[in-house]
């Protein structure tokens, strides 16, 4: 099943059925890892980021559900990101080094990937229970299917296009908020924020994209270019802060100096593009396009 909510169908029953399709499709990686244990968490986890996402939308008529069922679900992924978040740092630094130019960058660069593939294997070779833990992912994922069933609400058109008016003015209220702090020079932490908001946005027009399929494909594109370059400046903000915790795994003075120094420079390159993206993405306000969104909403429940 695709990842989108059919408006011609009971909101509720199709809310499920999103639902737990994502999460039987997590337990089927951690229960069958085609290629291994640690890529298995990697694909578990980008479903479990779909389905707080999707938790999104009911909480105007569903908050204390959605409350309950994002903290299962968020609390259970955090035991499982101990060794993917220790290769995303690796994926970092052989990022930058792609976008590297002088010899002596390179080099630092190359320091820095062989001492983070190091740091992973170690983190790797200690986490003995991660066995267990998948199991008790599993088990999660289990107890969040059943869950679903304890979700009652209004199907009704109306109720409906305005549940999502709510959800959707909220995240985009947010989204602008963000984007003015980080024209004003925010830090790491307004960026990561932006970030989980654009998510949550491409996610969104995912979901409703049967509403208005050609502009709703469109804008989800512009979102996930926005993502995609959020993401890798959250990395390197990642990737700053062990280095200011270890700066004893990177070298000498010089080799540490070119690779902070790498750092700054790309991350300087990527927020300014990603301000320059969202004004592009978040260019209708909310109030504008959440009532957009009730509307088409409406006329598309309308065509049962």
């Amino acid at each position: 099943m695709a990842f989108r909510i059919r408006p011609e169908r009971p909101f509720t029953a199709e809310f499920r059925k999103v639902a737990r399709t994502q999460l039987e499709k997590a337990i089927d990686f951690l229960e069958n890892q085609p290629e291994g244990p640690h890529e298995a968490i990697h694909g578990a986890r980008k479903k479990f980021k779909r389905v707080r996402a999707l938790y999104r939308l009911i909480q105007p008529d569903a908050k204390e559900f959605r409350q309950r069922e994002n903290a299962r679900i968020r609390d259970m992924a955090k035991t499982l990101s101990a060794v993917r978040d220790a290769t995303a740092l690796v994926e970092t630094v052989d990022y930058l080094a792609s976008e590297a130019t002088s010899p002596d960058e390179i080099s630092a660069l190359a320091f820095a990937s062989k001492a983070l593939i190091e740091r992973r294997d170690q983190i790797a070779s200690e986490e003995l229970d991660l066995a267990d833990k998948i199991a008790a992912a599993i088990r999660t994922c289990g107890e969040a299917i059943d869950a679903l069933d304890e979700l009652e609400l209004d199907d009704g058109p109306r109720k409906t296009s305005r549940r999502l008016a709510k959800a959707w003015r909220k995240q985009l209220s947010r989204a602008a908020a963000d984007l003015v702090a980080c024209e004003e020079g925010a830090d790491a932490e307004v960026f990561h924020d932006f970030r989980k908001v654009g998510q949550t946005y491409w996610m969104h027009l995912a979901l409703l994209s049967d509403l208005w399929p050609s502009a709703m494909q469109a804008k989800q594109r512009e979102a996930k270019a926005l993502v995609d370059v959020l993401g890798h400046e959250h990395d390197l903000s990642v990737l700053t802060q062990v280095v200011n915790e270890n700066p004893d795994l990177f070298g000498d003075s010089d080799t540490l100096a070119r690779l902070i120094g790498a750092i700054i420079a790309r991350q300087q390159d990527l927020r300014q593009r990603a301000i320059e993206q969202a004004r592009l993405v978040f260019a209708d306000d909310a109030d504008t396009e959440a009532t957009r969104i009730a509307l088409l909403w409406q006329e598309a429940a309308s065509r049962k």
